[in-house]
């Protein structure tokens, strides 16, 4: 398919990548999003991207009651851009000629498909003429209604009877950027230096964290010469909590891509010997990049955090951070293809991962150590579960008291609840800390 570049475009390219292929958002939009050269058309394009996949149970749909048949799996293309299409046509902010012109468009340069064209036109008007019938029907239908599949509703209706709904009206917002400045910069005086076009906020209870209206960090004060991070406010709990001291040894176990790595550094002005450890070689290179900018140091080490004979070399840590591979379904107001990419299955082998690393980790700890357990999920079987089993099985592991503003103590551990554009994200901690020996 070849077609002039637009954002139209770009979006399409990547919901086919993330629908079709299975791909994940965070792994396409770095790929994709830069074939536009302007700021504010890659902006478009991702919020096209993200409108689209919010709602994509709900699209398919309304989609499938204007077919005769179903699809034939070569024609995945032209389902996916009517899906881009009518998300287009509900979206009242939108010019309706442009939205359904732009996306006709697009289905002329199927050259070997030519009965897309007419086939586009002709759905997509037909949306038109019945959007308020087939609206109110998909309504009457729970998980159309909150577009979120059934059986995570289920999940989060037995974990949380009162803000379930709440949770999904949450997951499918937007959210606001969080910026964490270094400690020696001045907040106020960093905000007296941002644009009058961007509206920013003092988080209330984070005295280096920004809330911003904005995607594009690269063009705000301070970037190159390395005065912020980009870090959800939920994850900057996580270095806080750990209360890092000056040259203390410490462990990232599953680091990447790193923001929690560096801000445990800047709190003590990069005189920490620490030790980052991720699996995949891609994610290191980006931690890298990111002590780079942000002039910081720590070791960096391929591997799997559970298979420490590989790698430790037996002198015991002061603390551990475990931000243990989770669901991640904490985080789905930004990367909306985790709750369609997700399946119980997946939760169970989650289940056993993080089980194993805190298990394998834990005799890594010094006396007295303390390791924090993070998850950026609103699962309870990753989280307080997780925590109840282990205090259980480890005679020596105790739980520590946390005070994190708003997060719900779960008698194991604190739950923050992506909960509004302001807020920060779904993300779970408990802090453990060690009695005596091993």
């Amino acid at each position: 398919m070849k077609t002039p570049l637009s954002a139209r475009r770009v979006a399409f390219d990547m919901l086919m990548a993330v629908i079709a292929d299975n791909e994940s958002l965070s792994a396409v939009s770095p790929r994709l999003l830069p074939r536009l050269t302007d700021s504010r058309e890659r902006a478009f394009a991702y919020r096209l991207t993200l409108d689209t996949l919010r709602q994509l149970n709900r699209l398919t749909w309304m989609r499938d009651q204007l077919l005769e048949r179903p699809f034939k799996g070569k024609d995945r293309d032209i389902s996916v851009l009517l899906l881009l299409g009518i998300a287009q046509l509900c979206d009242e902010s939108l010019a309706v000629h442009a939205s359904l012109n732009e996306t006709v468009e697009l289905a002329r340069h199927f050259k070997k498909k030519p009965w897309a064209l007419g086939l586009v036109n002709a759905v997509l008007r037909n949306f038109q003429r019945q959007q308020q019938e087939l609206t109110l029907k998909a309504m009457q239908q729970l998980p159309l209604l909150h577009t979120h599949p059934t059986w995570f509703i289920h999940e989060l209706k037995l974990a949380y009877q009162e803000d379930w709904q709440n949770i999904c009206h949450a997951n499918n917002q937007p959210a606001a950027l969080c910026i964490r400045l270094k400690p020696h910069i001045n907040r106020a005086e960093y905000h007296s230096q941002l644009p009058d076009t961007l509206s920013a906020q003092a988080h209330p209870d984070l005295a280096n964290a920004l809330l911003l209206n904005t995607t594009d960090v690269t063009q705000l004060p301070g970037f190159h010469e390395g005065w912020f991070s980009v870090q959800d406010a939920s994850a900057q709990w996580a270095a806080h909590l750990i209360q890092p001291q000056t040259h203390e040894r410490i462990l990232d176990a599953c680091a990447a891509p790193g923001g929690k790595t560096t801000h445990l550094l800047e709190l003590t002005h990069n005189q920490l010997k620490l030790t980052a450890l991720d699996i995949e070689p891609a994610r290191l290179e980006r931690i890298q990049e990111n002590l780079d900018r942000l002039q910081l140091t720590a070791t960096l080490m391929v591997a799997d955090a559970a298979e420490t004979q590989h790698w430790w070399d037996g002198q015991h840590f002061d603390a551990i951070l475990l931000d243990a591979p989770c669901s991640a379904t904490g985080i789905i107001r930004r990367h909306p293809d985790i709750k369609w990419h997700r399946k119980p299955a997946d939760i169970c082998a989650l289940n056993q991962i993080q089980a194993k690393l805190l298990d394998q980790l834990w005799p890594l700890l010094k006396p007295e150590g303390r390791m924090v357990y993070a998850t950026c999920s609103v699962l309870p079987s990753e989280n307080q579960a997780q925590i109840a089993s282990f205090l259980a099985r480890t005679p020596n592991a105790q739980l520590s008291h946390t005070a994190i503003p708003n997060a719900i103590d779960t008698g194991y551990g604190q739950q923050l609840l992506p909960s509004g554009s302001l807020s920060g994200d779904g993300f779970f901690y408990a802090l453990i800390t060690k009695q005596g020996q091993d």
